[in-house]
């Protein structure tokens, strides 16, 4: 009875992972590579206004997104919390920290929205300035997502702890998630120190561990569960 539940709260914690990795791959990745090129204002305010629906639809999956992620942490607590309940905390505390911050940058896009849809703002600010100013929004919000990244990658070092030691969750995962945890770290402290980082072969390398490991754990816990781990133990008593 005690794996019957843990599968369950296994497959609950894996269906918000997916829900969480479809919607990030949707605002993070796919909308702004059909609407947003940073080098050309005119081509993004076209985009958007050609495309208002499909930026909308960014705007609603990224607090879609955000709500997940508050859900997530806590199920993967409720699965996890026996393993060690000191890191289980710092992995829903880590988590949650970013929401507000997450929410809070949302705003940006609000604001696109308002200079883009109301004729006012073109008559008085011009044209020029109008594009100066959405591309200042657009630009605040990558900022905003680079913030959030920090705690994006910390909740991994906890979690990928409770995976590593849990017995029931592949150790090789938990060692994936930990090391995505310091990729997301040097990540953003070496693009903001050094304005080519993304392009040296140390962001790739370091950017391959959290992807695998949280894609990895998210098809775990939704297909294999826990069930493999415990049938092992069992046959080896």
């Amino acid at each position: 009875m005690e794996i019957i539940s843990r599968n369950k709260k296994a497959r609950i914690a894996g269906i918000l992972y997916l829900l969480l990795v479809i919607s990030g791959f949707i605002y993070l990745v796919y909308i702004p590579s059909e609407l947003i090129d940073l080098q050309n204002a005119t081509k993004t305010i076209e985009n958007i206004k050609g495309s208002e629906l499909l930026f909308r639809l960014g705007i609603v999956t990224s607090i879609l997104s955000s709500l997940i992620f508050m859900l997530l942490p806590l199920a993967l607590y409720n699965l996890l919390k026996n393993v060690n309940k000191v890191s289980a905390k710092f992995m829903v505390l880590f988590a949650l920290i970013s929401i507000p911050i997450s929410f809070v940058n949302i705003l940006n896009k609000f604001s696109v929205l308002t200079l883009i849809n109301k004729s006012e703002y073109a008559q008085n600010l011009g044209q020029i300035e109008l594009q100066t100013q959405v591309m200042l929004y657009l630009e605040n919000y990558n900022n905003g997502i680079e913030i959030s990244q920090i705690f994006w990658g910390l909740w991994l070092l906890p979690f990928g702890y409770l995976v590593y030691k849990s017995g029931f969750l592949p150790k090789i995962l938990g060692i994936l998630l930990m090391a995505g945890c310091f990729g997301y770290l040097i990540t953003f402290f070496g693009g903001f120190l050094y304005s080519d980082f993304n392009k040296t072969i140390i962001s790739d390398i370091v950017g391959l561990p959290a992807p695998i490991g949280e894609i990895g754990i998210c098809l775990w816990l939704l297909i294999m569960r826990t069930n493999k781990f415990n049938f092992k133990k069992t046959t080896i008593n």
